[in-house]
């Protein structure tokens, strides 16, 4: 896991350290082991290591064989399996480590290669004898990887602070990520950022930069969500509990897989919900003695407990886990979320990412790599929008895009494109491009049933920009490497063939609520779904409310303008009101605050 950044120039400009040194002090926390910088002409990469594979000096990056030249951060975690295989086909290795195989894979198969990779990665490839850049992103979206172009050239990046390192990136807000920041908490799918002079790769997509400044991507990865006769060339189970049985071992391999490819140890973010509890199960399971296991609460609010301590307690007394707890205090929360917002690539409304900060600031100092159970419950179906949308769209005709947005926006939408047009100011209106980018993904083939297409939404585009990032950028915020097994692709094309009723049935989950049974205490198995609970970004109210509305009121929020005044004063004078929360309970007035404290700390460099 590092940070990767580089240059690239079409008008005869030549590749500078002095723009690409300020970009890797950006990342220097995403790798903090090492740093590498190579430029040729017009072509410069650099790279931010954090030594988790191959911990000698022989993994030092960027990485070159020859006419090729690699900056690459994640993890390919089938690298030991492709290396017998690449030395079978004639290649010789000089290094132990996942980023050489990149590039023996890239030289037996070009641009191919990535369709061999099983893990998570972001990567760029100068091919001298082409005279082109590769970049390349992983299936689910899991390594971030951003770029701007520029007068003659692009520059790429594993953060936007990185980019934002010069000032010849236009900063102005982008109306479509607006669209999207405020109607989908925060989820701006790719190539789209709130920025207009910053975009992102999309997930399962690689990209050819080519010598006069054209660009070319290509999607390598579709995911089905349908019934199929073969799963991964065997015959698809024919009973319920045959799909329980394989997905499983699917799940056991994935976990073996993110174990077995590394050489630190590897540690657990146990929350004291059913997926980070299955994990330590599974990690049991896989014969893992002294299981390293991490939890976080806070202080309560009159309506909600801020941890979980009771649950987790449940897991860490049963498989006598080496556990470290942290109780942090409302009065320690404030100062520090400017820390978890200086750390975030880009606006995000999540309540457990100060959380997800603060966890790892603590869980750095025992262990480099943890795994966390992001992706269960879109993969699985666990969140309670699920059943509402398996019924509202069961009489839904899947070729229209208006009925699947009409069946979808109740259960998931903050706001509806009217409430949008009257709270953003006129200068930023625009069609509601919420609603046809939700038609056109709910509508795209592949799919059996309308809960199929919106759990395969959820898991390709949804999750990407929301917690799949968010734990991205607040663990390597520590240099900490997190590991998300039920992202696994192979495990999430299993899951999408499976039944529906599998996944809305026991109130969602029910396939990993079986796979637990016995494994897992039952209180833990049958408790309701909660979000993470940290009650005071829940209830925006004493200090952290005169915070917020110290932002939204600033002159920086004024001249910006985003937000229409009057609206915004009745959401700070009701902030609390049933209006004034989304349908998914959240805090519309912690939404505008986070993204006006956004925009102040990396665009406006204000506070």
């Amino acid at each position: 896991m590092c940070g990767i950044c580089g240059e690239i120039y079409w008008n005869g400009q030549r590749a500078d350290i002095s723009r690409l040194k300020p970009m890797l002090e950006q990342m220097v926390k995403r790798g903090p082991d090492d740093e590498g910088v190579w430029i040729r002409d017009q072509v410069g990469l650099g790279h931010r290591r954090l030594s988790i594979i191959d911990l000698s000096d022989a993994g030092h990056q960027p990485m070159q064989d020859q006419e090729f030249t690699l900056v690459f951060n994640g993890c390919i975690y089938n690298y030991q399996s492709l290396t017998v295989e690449l030395e079978a086909l004639g290649h010789k290795f000089v290094t132990h480590s996942d980023t050489e195989v990149i590039l023996k894979a890239y030289r037996q198969w070009g641009l191919e290669c990535v369709q061999h990779f099983e893990g998570m990665f972001a990567f760029a490839i100068w091919d001298d004898d082409q005279q082109q850049l590769l970049l390349a992103r992983d299936r689910m979206g899991i390594k971030p990887l951003y770029y701007a172009p520029v007068e003659g050239g692009m520059r790429f990046a594993s953060n936007t602070q990185a980019l934002l390192t010069r000032d010849d990136i236009d900063t102005t807000i982008d109306p479509v990520g607006l669209h999207h920041q405020l109607t989908l908490h925060a989820v701006i799918p790719a190539p789209h950022t709130i920025l207009k002079g910053i975009k992102k790769l999309e997930p399962g997509h690689w990209m050819i930069v080519n010598p006069d400044g054209q660009m070319y991507k290509k999607r390598f990865w579709h995911l089905e969500a349908q019934r199929l006769t073969e799963i991964h060339g065997k015959p698809a189970p024919q009973s319920d509990q045959a799909w329980i049985d394989l997905i499983h071992n699917d799940l056991k391999e994935a976990v073996h897989k993110r174990l077995t490819a590394a050489d630190v140890p590897v540690g657990v973010l146990l929350s004291g919900g059913l997926d980070s509890s299955l994990l330590v199960a599974m990690l049991h399971e896989a014969g893992v003695k002294d299981i390293k296991t991490f939890s976080i609460g806070f202080e309560d609010a009159p309506e909600e407990k801020g941890n979980e301590f009771e649950f987790s307690d449940l897991v860490v007394e049963r498989y006598k886990t080496d556990h470290q707890q942290y109780l942090i205090p409302n009065a320690d929360v404030l100062p520090r979320l400017h820390e978890a917002v200086e750390a975030m690539s880009e606006p995000m409304v999540g309540q457990d990412a100060v959380a997800f900060y603060l966890l790892s600031e603590k869980v750095s100092e025992k262990v480099k790599v943890v795994m966390s159970g992001q992706g269960a419950d879109e993969v699985f179906g666990g969140y309670s929008w699920y059943p509402k949308m398996y019924q509202a769209g069961s009489n839904i005709d899947l070729s229209k895009p208006q009925d699947a947005v009409n069946a979808f926006a109740p259960h998931y939408f903050d706001r509806s494109h009217q409430e949008w047009l009257e709270v953003v100011n006129p200068e930023y209106h625009i069609e509601d491009v919420t609603s046809i980018l939700i038609g056109d993904q709910l509508t795209d083939p592949g799919a059996d049933t309308f809960l199929d297409q919106v759990l395969r939404l959820d898991v390709t585009t949804l999750i990407v920009d929301d917690p799949v990032k968010r734990v991205d950028n607040m663990t390597m915020a520590w240099g900490l490497e997190a590991r998300v097994p039920f992202l696994d692709h192979k495990l999430v094309e299993t899951a999408m063939a499976a039944p529906i009723e599998l996944k809305v049935k026991s109130d969602g989950k029910h396939i990993l609520k079986e796979i637990a049974r016995g494994l897992v205490p039952d209180e833990i198995i049958d408790r309701p779904k909660v979000a993470f609970p940290m009650p005071a970004l829940k209830y925006v109210r004493g200090e952290f409310f005169e915070y917020m509305k110290t932002l939204l009121t600033s002159p920086q929020a004024k001249k910006r303008g985003i937000f229409n005044q009057h609206k915004l004063q009745q959401l700070l004078e009701n902030p609390e009101a049933p209006q004034s929360f989304t349908a998914i309970q959240g805090s519309k007035l912690w939404h505008a605050a986070l993204l006006e404290f956004w925009l102040q700390k990396h665009v406006d460099k204000s506070i």
